[in-house]
Protein backbone atom coordinates (compact mmCIF):
# COMPACT_ATOMS: atom_id res chain seq x y z
CA UNK A 1 0.00 0.00 0.00
CA UNK A 2 1.41 3.59 -1.23
CA UNK A 3 1.01 6.37 1.11
CA UNK A 4 2.08 10.20 0.87
CA UNK A 5 5.14 11.87 2.62
CA UNK A 6 7.06 14.71 2.81
CA UNK A 7 10.28 15.40 2.17
CA UNK A 8 13.17 17.83 2.26
CA UNK A 9 16.09 16.82 0.67
CA UNK A 10 18.93 19.67 1.25
CA UNK A 11 19.46 20.04 4.64
CA UNK A 12 22.95 21.65 5.66
CA UNK A 13 24.87 20.68 9.37
CA UNK A 14 26.21 23.43 10.75
CA UNK A 15 28.45 21.75 13.65
CA UNK A 16 29.65 18.35 14.15
CA UNK A 17 29.79 16.24 17.35
CA UNK A 18 32.46 17.83 18.31
CA UNK A 19 31.23 21.34 18.16
CA UNK A 20 33.48 21.70 15.01
CA UNK A 21 32.23 23.54 11.86
CA UNK A 22 30.84 21.55 8.86
CA UNK A 23 29.17 23.88 6.97
CA UNK A 24 30.51 27.23 7.48
CA UNK A 25 28.21 29.92 7.34
CA UNK A 26 25.09 27.57 8.69
CA UNK A 27 23.65 27.92 12.29
CA UNK A 28 25.68 25.93 15.06
CA UNK A 29 22.33 24.86 16.46
CA UNK A 30 22.06 22.95 13.00
CA UNK A 31 23.56 19.52 14.52
CA UNK A 32 22.80 16.31 13.12
CA UNK A 33 20.65 15.36 15.94
CA UNK A 34 18.94 18.85 16.29
CA UNK A 35 17.87 18.00 12.56
CA UNK A 36 16.71 14.94 13.04
CA UNK A 37 14.43 15.68 16.21
CA UNK A 38 13.07 19.29 14.72
CA UNK A 39 12.00 17.53 11.78
CA UNK A 40 10.34 14.38 13.46
CA UNK A 41 8.49 16.68 16.52
CA UNK A 42 7.92 19.96 15.47
CA UNK A 43 8.30 19.96 11.53
CA UNK A 44 6.37 16.98 10.46
CA UNK A 45 8.23 15.91 7.88
CA UNK A 46 8.88 12.26 7.54
CA UNK A 47 12.02 12.00 5.20
CA UNK A 48 15.20 14.77 5.30
CA UNK A 49 18.26 14.19 2.70
CA UNK A 50 21.44 15.37 5.33
CA UNK A 51 23.75 16.51 2.32
CA UNK A 52 27.00 16.80 4.43
CA UNK A 53 27.09 13.30 5.63
CA UNK A 54 30.24 12.67 3.19
CA UNK A 55 32.05 14.15 6.96
CA UNK A 56 33.57 11.70 8.92
CA UNK A 57 32.63 12.73 12.16
CA UNK A 58 28.62 12.87 10.91
CA UNK A 59 29.09 9.42 9.98
CA UNK A 60 30.27 8.37 13.61
CA UNK A 61 28.11 10.20 15.30
CA UNK A 62 25.32 8.04 12.94
CA UNK A 63 27.02 5.45 14.26
CA UNK A 64 26.54 6.37 17.77
CA UNK A 65 23.00 6.64 17.25
CA UNK A 66 22.40 3.05 15.96
CA UNK A 67 24.59 1.77 18.43
CA UNK A 68 22.53 3.64 21.33
CA UNK A 69 19.22 2.42 19.80
CA UNK A 70 18.42 6.03 18.99
CA UNK A 71 18.87 5.29 15.17
CA UNK A 72 18.21 2.19 13.26
CA UNK A 73 19.48 1.35 9.43
CA UNK A 74 16.96 0.11 7.33
CA UNK A 75 17.04 -2.70 5.33
CA UNK A 76 15.78 -0.47 2.49
CA UNK A 77 18.20 2.57 2.65
CA UNK A 78 18.06 5.16 4.79
CA UNK A 79 18.25 5.63 8.99
CA UNK A 80 15.18 5.61 10.97
CA UNK A 81 15.07 8.39 13.59
CA UNK A 82 11.56 8.78 15.76
CA UNK A 83 9.63 9.54 13.02
CA UNK A 84 12.17 10.97 10.46
CA UNK A 85 14.33 8.85 8.04
CA UNK A 86 17.13 10.28 6.88
CA UNK A 87 18.72 10.07 3.70
CA UNK A 88 22.69 10.21 3.83
CA UNK A 89 23.97 12.67 1.27
CA UNK A 90 26.77 14.91 0.09
CA UNK A 91 26.78 18.26 -1.30
CA UNK A 92 29.95 18.36 -4.18
CA UNK A 93 31.12 21.58 -6.01
CA UNK A 94 32.64 20.66 -9.05
CA UNK A 95 34.27 22.79 -11.62
CA UNK A 96 36.49 20.73 -14.67
CA UNK A 97 37.56 21.64 -17.80
CA UNK A 98 34.27 21.54 -19.10
CA UNK A 99 32.41 23.78 -17.06
CA UNK A 100 31.86 27.47 -17.55
CA UNK A 101 31.74 28.08 -13.53
CA UNK A 102 31.70 25.90 -10.31
CA UNK A 103 28.68 24.10 -10.29
CA UNK A 104 26.71 22.15 -6.94
CA UNK A 105 25.35 19.08 -7.32
CA UNK A 106 23.77 16.40 -4.53
CA UNK A 107 24.56 13.03 -3.97
CA UNK A 108 23.01 10.31 -1.86
CA UNK A 109 23.72 6.62 -0.55
CA UNK A 110 21.92 4.04 0.49
CA UNK A 111 24.24 2.91 3.68
CA UNK A 112 27.14 4.49 6.29
CA UNK A 113 29.19 1.55 4.39
CA UNK A 114 28.11 3.31 0.61
CA UNK A 115 29.23 6.81 1.71
CA UNK A 116 31.84 5.79 3.70
CA UNK A 117 33.39 4.00 0.91
CA UNK A 118 32.35 7.47 -1.09
CA UNK A 119 34.06 9.27 1.58
CA UNK A 120 37.42 7.11 1.14
CA UNK A 121 37.15 8.11 -2.74
CA UNK A 122 37.18 11.59 -1.86
CA UNK A 123 39.50 12.14 0.51
CA UNK A 124 41.90 11.33 -2.49
CA UNK A 125 39.71 14.38 -4.70
CA UNK A 126 39.13 16.90 -2.25
CA UNK A 127 41.19 18.97 -0.01
CA UNK A 128 38.86 18.18 3.09
CA UNK A 129 36.30 16.05 3.17
CA UNK A 130 34.99 17.39 6.92
CA UNK A 131 33.47 20.49 5.63
CA UNK A 132 30.53 21.05 3.20
CA UNK A 133 30.35 21.92 -0.14
CA UNK A 134 34.59 21.43 -1.05
CA UNK A 135 35.74 21.34 -4.70
CA UNK A 136 36.25 18.34 -5.90
CA UNK A 137 39.34 17.50 -8.19
CA UNK A 138 38.21 15.66 -10.87
CA UNK A 139 35.59 15.38 -13.90
CA UNK A 140 31.55 15.96 -13.39
CA UNK A 141 31.33 12.44 -15.04
CA UNK A 142 33.50 10.51 -13.40
CA UNK A 143 31.64 12.10 -9.69
CA UNK A 144 28.52 10.63 -11.71
CA UNK A 145 30.08 7.17 -12.06
CA UNK A 146 31.11 6.51 -8.91
CA UNK A 147 27.90 7.52 -7.46
CA UNK A 148 26.18 5.12 -9.50
CA UNK A 149 28.92 2.28 -8.73
CA UNK A 150 28.06 2.58 -5.38
CA UNK A 151 24.03 2.42 -5.96
CA UNK A 152 23.60 6.26 -4.98
CA UNK A 153 21.41 9.04 -6.83
CA UNK A 154 22.83 12.11 -8.50
CA UNK A 155 21.07 15.11 -8.69
CA UNK A 156 22.03 18.75 -9.57
CA UNK A 157 21.37 21.36 -6.65
CA UNK A 158 19.65 24.80 -6.95
CA UNK A 159 20.15 24.61 -11.08
CA UNK A 160 19.22 28.20 -11.84
CA UNK A 161 20.69 30.70 -9.32
CA UNK A 162 23.43 32.73 -10.10
CA UNK A 163 26.45 31.46 -8.47
CA UNK A 164 27.85 27.52 -8.16
CA UNK A 165 24.80 25.86 -10.29
CA UNK A 166 24.44 24.33 -13.69
CA UNK A 167 22.52 26.71 -15.73
CA UNK A 168 23.46 29.49 -13.41
CA UNK A 169 27.15 29.38 -13.82
CA UNK A 170 28.53 26.13 -14.92
CA UNK A 171 27.20 25.57 -18.70
CA UNK A 172 26.46 27.84 -21.58
CA UNK A 173 23.15 26.42 -23.10
CA UNK A 174 22.56 22.65 -22.11
CA UNK A 175 23.65 20.11 -19.49
CA UNK A 176 24.86 17.53 -21.48
CA UNK A 177 28.41 20.18 -21.75
CA UNK A 178 29.43 18.64 -18.41
CA UNK A 179 27.17 15.72 -17.34
CA UNK A 180 26.03 12.36 -18.75
CA UNK A 181 22.22 13.14 -19.01
CA UNK A 182 21.59 9.29 -18.22
CA UNK A 183 23.12 9.48 -14.98
CA UNK A 184 20.89 12.42 -13.62
CA UNK A 185 18.24 11.03 -11.04
CA UNK A 186 16.54 14.60 -10.57
CA UNK A 187 17.25 17.96 -10.98
CA UNK A 188 16.58 20.56 -7.96
CA UNK A 189 14.87 23.89 -8.95
CA UNK A 190 15.80 26.14 -6.06
CA UNK A 191 14.41 29.04 -4.74
CA UNK A 192 13.89 31.54 -7.26
CA UNK A 193 11.96 29.20 -9.61
CA UNK A 194 9.41 26.80 -9.89
CA UNK A 195 7.99 24.06 -12.26
CA UNK A 196 6.34 26.26 -14.81
CA UNK A 197 9.54 28.08 -15.56
CA UNK A 198 11.72 25.38 -15.37
CA UNK A 199 9.70 23.50 -17.83
CA UNK A 200 10.55 25.68 -20.68
CA UNK A 201 13.80 24.10 -21.04
CA UNK A 202 13.01 20.91 -23.14
CA UNK A 203 16.18 18.73 -22.12
CA UNK A 204 14.85 19.08 -18.11
CA UNK A 205 11.16 17.40 -19.55
CA UNK A 206 12.73 13.86 -18.54
CA UNK A 207 13.56 14.45 -15.08
CA UNK A 208 11.47 14.54 -12.16
CA UNK A 209 12.05 18.01 -10.24
CA UNK A 210 12.53 18.26 -6.13
CA UNK A 211 11.62 21.62 -3.80
CA UNK A 212 14.00 21.37 -1.11
CA UNK A 213 14.89 23.95 1.41
CA UNK A 214 18.52 24.22 1.47
CA UNK A 215 18.39 24.98 4.83
CA UNK A 216 20.87 26.79 6.70
CA UNK A 217 19.40 26.75 10.09
CA UNK A 218 16.06 24.88 11.99
CA UNK A 219 13.93 27.40 11.21
CA UNK A 220 14.03 26.95 7.85
CA UNK A 221 14.12 23.69 7.54
CA UNK A 222 10.96 22.84 5.51
CA UNK A 223 10.53 25.85 3.54
CA UNK A 224 10.17 24.20 0.59
CA UNK A 225 9.54 20.62 0.28
CA UNK A 226 7.70 17.84 -1.55
CA UNK A 227 5.05 15.33 -1.12
CA UNK A 228 6.09 11.77 -2.04
CA UNK A 229 3.91 8.62 -2.60
CA UNK A 230 5.86 5.64 -1.75
CA UNK A 231 5.38 2.56 0.29
CA UNK A 232 7.54 3.84 2.94
CA UNK A 233 10.11 6.35 3.53
CA UNK A 234 13.31 4.89 2.59
CA UNK A 235 15.87 5.22 0.08
CA UNK A 236 15.10 2.82 -2.23
CA UNK A 237 11.42 4.11 -2.49
CA UNK A 238 12.78 7.40 -2.85
CA UNK A 239 14.77 6.40 -5.80
CA UNK A 240 11.51 4.69 -7.36
CA UNK A 241 9.71 8.16 -6.84
CA UNK A 242 12.38 9.84 -9.02
CA UNK A 243 12.01 7.59 -11.93
CA UNK A 244 8.16 7.18 -11.35
CA UNK A 245 7.77 3.20 -10.87
CA UNK A 246 4.81 1.26 -9.72
CA UNK A 247 2.75 4.55 -8.64
CA UNK A 248 5.69 5.82 -6.22
CA UNK A 249 5.79 9.58 -7.49
CA UNK A 250 6.28 13.06 -6.29
CA UNK A 251 2.67 14.10 -5.76
CA UNK A 252 3.15 17.86 -5.41
CA UNK A 253 5.96 20.38 -4.56
CA UNK A 254 5.82 22.80 -2.20
CA UNK A 255 7.91 26.23 -2.57
CA UNK A 256 8.22 29.39 -1.89
CA UNK A 257 6.32 32.10 -4.79
CA UNK A 258 9.90 32.44 -7.02
CA UNK A 259 9.71 36.00 -6.36
CA UNK A 260 10.43 35.50 -2.55
CA UNK A 261 13.40 34.16 -3.98
CA UNK A 262 16.99 36.51 -3.38
CA UNK A 263 17.91 36.23 -7.10
CA UNK A 264 14.73 36.28 -8.74
CA UNK A 265 15.08 39.41 -10.65
CA UNK A 266 18.28 40.80 -12.21
CA UNK A 267 19.35 43.66 -9.76
CA UNK A 268 22.49 46.00 -8.73
CA UNK A 269 23.98 44.73 -5.64
CA UNK A 270 25.04 47.94 -3.96
CA UNK A 271 21.67 50.08 -4.72
CA UNK A 272 19.74 46.98 -5.13
CA UNK A 273 17.23 48.65 -8.05
CA UNK A 274 16.27 46.54 -10.52
CA UNK A 275 18.77 46.23 -14.12
CA UNK A 276 18.80 45.05 -17.40
CA UNK A 277 19.66 41.45 -17.90
CA UNK A 278 23.24 41.25 -18.52
CA UNK A 279 24.25 45.08 -18.05
CA UNK A 280 27.49 46.30 -17.39
CA UNK A 281 26.26 48.94 -15.09
CA UNK A 282 24.21 50.16 -13.03
CA UNK A 283 22.24 53.06 -14.40
CA UNK A 284 21.19 54.22 -11.02
CA UNK A 285 24.45 54.27 -9.23
CA UNK A 286 27.13 53.43 -11.46
CA UNK A 287 27.95 50.36 -9.94
CA UNK A 288 29.51 47.31 -12.02
CA UNK A 289 27.59 44.85 -9.05
CA UNK A 290 25.19 43.55 -11.49
CA UNK A 291 23.72 40.18 -10.26
CA UNK A 292 21.51 38.39 -12.66
CA UNK A 293 18.15 37.50 -12.07
CA UNK A 294 16.92 33.57 -12.46
CA UNK A 295 13.98 34.87 -14.33
CA UNK A 296 16.06 36.45 -17.31
CA UNK A 297 18.12 33.47 -17.31
CA UNK A 298 15.50 31.26 -17.76
CA UNK A 299 13.89 33.49 -20.14
CA UNK A 300 17.22 33.37 -22.13
CA UNK A 301 17.46 29.83 -22.47
CA UNK A 302 13.65 28.76 -23.22
CA UNK A 303 13.38 26.78 -26.08
CA UNK A 304 9.84 25.80 -25.56
CA UNK A 305 6.46 26.68 -24.92
CA UNK A 306 4.84 23.08 -24.71
CA UNK A 307 3.26 21.76 -21.41
CA UNK A 308 4.60 18.98 -19.64
CA UNK A 309 2.84 17.15 -17.28
CA UNK A 310 3.56 17.45 -13.65
CA UNK A 311 2.39 17.22 -10.24
CA UNK A 312 1.11 20.71 -8.90
CA UNK A 313 3.83 23.10 -7.80
CA UNK A 314 1.82 24.87 -4.59
CA UNK A 315 3.25 28.48 -3.44
CA UNK A 316 4.46 28.12 -0.01
CA UNK A 317 5.33 30.40 2.71
CA UNK A 318 6.75 29.05 5.78
CA UNK A 319 5.13 30.38 8.89
CA UNK A 320 7.88 32.85 10.29
CA UNK A 321 8.07 34.29 6.97
CA UNK A 322 4.80 35.72 7.57
CA UNK A 323 4.84 39.46 8.64
CA UNK A 324 3.83 39.41 12.59
CA UNK A 325 4.10 35.65 13.13
CA UNK A 326 6.87 35.97 15.60
CA UNK A 327 8.53 33.59 18.07
CA UNK A 328 5.65 33.37 20.53
CA UNK A 329 3.17 32.78 18.05
CA UNK A 330 4.95 30.21 16.56
CA UNK A 331 5.31 28.21 19.49
CA UNK A 332 1.59 28.37 20.44
CA UNK A 333 0.76 27.31 17.20
CA UNK A 334 3.10 24.26 17.60
CA UNK A 335 1.08 23.60 21.01
CA UNK A 336 -1.73 23.68 19.90
CA UNK A 337 -1.55 21.80 16.64
CA UNK A 338 1.36 19.90 17.15
CA UNK A 339 3.70 20.78 13.68
CA UNK A 340 4.02 23.23 11.07
CA UNK A 341 3.34 21.03 8.16
CA UNK A 342 -0.33 20.23 10.13
CA UNK A 343 -0.62 24.24 10.76
CA UNK A 344 0.11 24.82 6.86
CA UNK A 345 -1.88 22.19 4.89
CA UNK A 346 -4.46 20.98 7.48
CA UNK A 347 -6.23 23.43 10.34
CA UNK A 348 -9.35 25.52 9.07
CA UNK A 349 -9.56 29.39 9.31
CA UNK A 350 -11.83 28.87 12.43
CA UNK A 351 -9.52 27.04 14.17
CA UNK A 352 -6.31 28.98 13.84
CA UNK A 353 -8.70 32.29 14.86
CA UNK A 354 -8.86 30.95 17.93
CA UNK A 355 -5.11 30.59 18.74
CA UNK A 356 -3.78 33.66 17.10
CA UNK A 357 -4.85 37.03 15.63
CA UNK A 358 -7.70 36.89 12.84
CA UNK A 359 -5.54 38.89 10.23
CA UNK A 360 -2.57 36.28 10.41
CA UNK A 361 -5.32 33.17 10.26
CA UNK A 362 -6.04 35.04 7.07
CA UNK A 363 -2.76 35.08 5.81
CA UNK A 364 -2.08 31.21 6.38
CA UNK A 365 -5.60 30.93 4.25
CA UNK A 366 -4.44 33.11 1.72
CA UNK A 367 -1.06 31.21 1.27
CA UNK A 368 -3.03 27.93 1.01
CA UNK A 369 -4.75 28.63 -1.91
CA UNK A 370 -1.63 31.11 -3.63
CA UNK A 371 -3.26 34.75 -2.78
CA UNK A 372 -0.68 36.97 -0.86
CA UNK A 373 1.08 39.40 -2.54
CA UNK A 374 5.04 39.22 -3.10
CA UNK A 375 7.62 41.82 -3.60
CA UNK A 376 10.01 40.09 -5.35
CA UNK A 377 13.73 39.92 -4.19
CA UNK A 378 17.07 39.69 -6.19
CA UNK A 379 20.86 40.50 -5.62
CA UNK A 380 20.96 39.03 -2.57
CA UNK A 381 18.17 40.05 -1.04
CA UNK A 382 15.19 38.02 -0.10
CA UNK A 383 11.47 39.11 -1.78
CA UNK A 384 9.12 39.90 1.39
CA UNK A 385 5.11 38.84 1.77
CA UNK A 386 3.41 42.40 1.12
CA UNK A 387 0.43 43.20 3.45
CA UNK A 388 -1.48 45.27 1.23
CA UNK A 389 -4.19 42.96 0.52
CA UNK A 390 -5.98 40.04 2.72
CA UNK A 391 -8.61 38.40 1.29
CA UNK A 392 -11.96 37.66 2.35
CA UNK A 393 -11.98 34.11 4.27
CA UNK A 394 -14.89 31.77 3.31
CA UNK A 395 -12.86 28.53 4.80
Amino acid sequence: MLNKFFADMHIHIGRNMNNHPVKITASKQLTLKNILIEASRRKGIDMVGVIDCQSPLVQQEIAQLIRSQQAEELQEGGIRFENVTLLMGAEIEVYDEHCKGPIHVLCYFPTLATINSFTEWLSGRMKNVHLSSQRYYGTATDLQLKVKELSGLFIPAHVFTPFKSLYGKGVRNSLTEVLNPNLIDGIELGLSSDTEMADQIVELHKYTFLSNSDSHSLQKLAREYQQIMMKEPTFQEFSKALKRVNGRQIVANYGMNPKLGKYYTTVCQVCMKQAPYKSKQCSHCQSKKIINGVFDRITELKDTDESNQRPPYYYQVPLDYLPGLGKKTFEKLLDHFATEMTVIHHIPYQQLATVIPEKLAKMIVDMRKGELDIEAGGGGKYGRVSMKKLTTVND
